[in-house]
């Protein structure tokens, strides 16, 4: 079959092919960038698999190139890999490694490597598609090499393992997430073999780091549909062992007849709503988290039903373990999810038509720059299938835009910044930090949020001289005449 290869990708593997010819060596392209050519897809890694010295390749094929792309070797996995660039700036990375076969032992997923052929370098391949090979030999470039009908299986669309998968998944247990991946990022089923081996071998998962782990979740949380991913990780019991207050979240408990929702999978939902508004990985981990808090608050009241009282900030309490238990950053990433956890429930009790403008202040003060991407997790946490419900719910948080605006436009709150800050408070009165300088801080601040008194530099300038003689604490210096000195 014929591929479309840009004119970079087409330059380069030329290249290999005249670096191999001299070396005496068989190469050939393989894995994600061949399945990926074939349907479509955009692709910028190209695994080149050699049959002989591959970190010696990759440095021949380097030296037709200048100014010539620095090589990243490493010797104890014979690999060495470097970057060309492409046409508008994308960048093309090529990895070399030699054809080699693996055998592991049942206690790791580390194999015990040696020499190969090409049969081999696929035979130890995760899935049939990630098999398919094109060879860059000079006496069949571009032939295709399907030894277990790759081909078919992408179109398809089905995932299934080059070998029995209770072998392939032993060899490697985290081909078993990257099969519900895949699954995930290409729209694919999984053959029902090989989702009944992930199922009788999910506990073996265990053995594989918490960072690998992770990077496959994130993957999934990428992907167009990360619902797919996450129900296959439930129903595989995978997601019970690699994320168990996730899966808690699953199933609805009836008493007396009434019920509640299933939290787990209205989880998936608003997941996939914020993904069909943003690409961004950390407001999908805030869909994913925004109701983390509901098992541990879960009550029965009699006459009422189920209540989840206080799980937005039971959960926003979870959020910085959670994080630190799956390897995630601890930082502003971490952070931000935190705050949307907890917020995530506050606009949607500024519907009412009572509420003040004080309480636009605050949510607006309290969100800051993440206005917006709180209202686009709110609008995405509306999951009935009563039409005229959720379109009464939208159209109270196009009230609710209308009104922060308003009161942003007025106030000026998000991204507050305080007009009088502690370095001045402890200049006018001529004291050190202390309680004293903290107290005259939140004060001006609450009565700026109350409404109390102007945004302003001034107006929070006399307040403060008002609240500090209270203080029996007086000006000093330039300051004592009580004037306002220049900002």
């Amino acid at each position: 079959m014929e591929f479309s290869f840009s004119d970079t990708e087409l330059l380069l593997f030329e290249r290999i092919t005249e670096a191999a010819e001299r070396m005496q060596s068989e190469v050939y392209l393989i894995g994600g960038f061949v399945r990926d050519k074939i349907i479509g897809r955009p692709t910028s890694d190209a695994d080149i698999v050699c049959v002989g010295n591959a970190i010696e390749l990759a440095k021949e094929v380097a030296a037709y190139y200048y100014p010539r792309p620095a090589i990243s070797v490493f010797k104890n996995f014979g690999t060495a890999h470097f970057k060309i660039e492409e046409t508008g700036g994308r960048w093309l990375d090529v990895e070399f490694v030699g054809a080699r076969r693996e055998s592991y032992r049942a206690s790791s997923r580390k194999p015990e490597v040696a020499p190969g052929t090409l049969e081999d370098d696929q035979n130890r391949r995760d899935f049939t598609i990630n098999a398919l090979a094109i060879s860059l030999n000079k006496n069949d470039f571009g032939r295709l090499i399907d030894p277990f009908n790759g081909l078919r299986d992408l179109e398809e669309k089905r995932i299934q393992t080059p070998l029995e998968p209770l072998t392939t998944f032993s060899d490697d247990p985290l081909r078993m997430m990257r099969a519900i991946r895949f699954a995930s990022q290409l729209g694919f089923r999984i053959d029902p073999q090989t989702f009944a081996a992930i199922i009788q071998d999910a506990d073996r998962i265990r053995i594989i780091s918490q960072e690998r782990i992770t990077e496959e979740i994130n993957k999934i949380i990428a992907s167009p549909k990360p619902s797919v991913g996450f129900d296959l990780l439930y129903k595989s019991g995978l997601l019970q062992i690699i994320f168990p207050k996730m899966a808690d979240l699953a199933g609805a408990e009836y008493i007396d007849g009434l019920g509640h929702k299933d939290n787990f999978y209205h989880t998936l939902q608003v997941l996939d709503n914020v993904a069909l508004k943003t690409n961004d990985l950390w407001v999908r981990w805030a869909a994913i988290l925004h109701d983390i808090g509901k098992p541990a608050t879960k009550k029965f009241e009699q006459g009422h039903g189920w209540t989840f009282h206080g799980h937005e900030v039971v959960g926003s309490r979870m959020v910085p373990r959670i994080f630190d238990q799956m390897k995630l950053p601890m930082n502003e990433k971490m952070r931000f999810v935190r705050k949307m956890v907890e917020l995530h429930l506050r606009p949607i009790s500024l519907t009412k038509e009572s509420i003040t403008d004080s309480a636009i202040r605050r949510l607006l003060f309290d969100a800051g720059e993440d206005m917006d991407l709180l209202m686009m997790l709110c609008e995405a946490d509306i999951t009935s299938r009563n039409k005229q419900k959720v379109k009464r719910y939208l159209e109270n948080f196009e009230l609710v835009r209308k009104r922060l605006t308003e009161v942003e436009e007025k106030d000026r709150i998000r991204n507050w910044q305080p007009p009088v800050t502690g370095e001045m408070i402890m200049e006018i009165f001529g004291i050190g930090p202390s309680k004293i300088v903290g107290d005259l801080k939140n004060l001006i601040r609450e009565a700026i949020l109350e409404g109390e008194i102007e945004n302003s530099y001034e107006a929070a300038y006399r307040y403060m001289l008002d609240k500090a003689a209270a203080m029996d604490l007086k000006p000093v210096g330039q300051f004592q005449a009580g004037e306002s000195p220049v900002k």
